[in-house]
């Protein structure tokens, strides 16, 4: 066995302060990613933790044109539709909120799970399925932790039909698109969460209830 690092107490507050920048950009620079950066990340994510060590998450560069094309279009259908649904406090209009950055991010990725994947045996699957997509969920984050150690900033494209995205990349039916990511530089960085900063919504205190 191998004896384990020891995490002091800077190593700590560094961590903390990586969760508190750790915020979802909607605006970048366009600049370039660094040589090797966007390899760096996918392989620190494939480390994150996953049920029965599956590893179903399934990650695609989305490079062609047509295919942005095609992913901007289905953004701009489904954000039509949540126009009509959503309007922030404060006179903040959902609509002056940029909700995607799907035109200026350099590295486009689309994260999906294979949900009944051969490796991992169905183990822990059985009764929580789900756990294929929410092991995903996992790598995200991981991802997303690790670009903003490296300065970059991610942002996740929800406002899709996940169906239609999925033709559009041309993957398989059987694959559940967890997200669609957009990476690169931050046009500014906060530690304060965009929506709440235009006055959308504000952080609240987690909920622990007791049993």
């Amino acid at each position: 066995m191998t004896a384990p690092p020891l995490f002091d107490a800077g190593f700590r507050d560094t961590l903390a302060q990586l969760f508190a920048w750790r915020r979802d950009v909607r605006r970048f620079s366009g600049a370039a990613l660094p040589p090797g950066a966007l390899e760096r990340l996918l392989a620190v994510a494939h480390g994150a933790p996953s049920v029965g060590l599956s590893q179903p998450w399934r990650f695609v560069t989305v490079d062609d044109p047509g295919r942005r094309r095609a992913i901007r279009a289905n953004f701009e259908r489904a954000n039509a539709a949540a126009l009509a649904k959503q309007d922030g406090p404060d006179g903040v209009s959902y609509a002056r909120l940029k909700l995607a950055g799907l035109d200026e991010a350099p590295c486009h990725l689309a994260v999906c799970a294979d949900m009944d994947p051969a490796q991992g045996r169905g183990l822990g699957r059985a009764t929580q399925p789900e756990t294929a997509a929410y092991s995903a969920v996992l790598a995200v984050h991981t991802l997303w932790l690790s670009a903003r150690a490296e300065g970059l900033g991610v942002g996740w494209v929800s406002i899709l039909d996940p169906a239609a995205a999925l033709e559009a990349l041309e993957l398989p039916a059987s694959w559940h698109l967890v997200a669609y990511l957009c990476l690169g530089w931050p046009a500014a960085n906060s530690d304060v969460p965009e929506l709440e900063r235009h006055g959308w919504e504000r952080r609240g205190l987690p909920v622990v209830l007791q049993r």
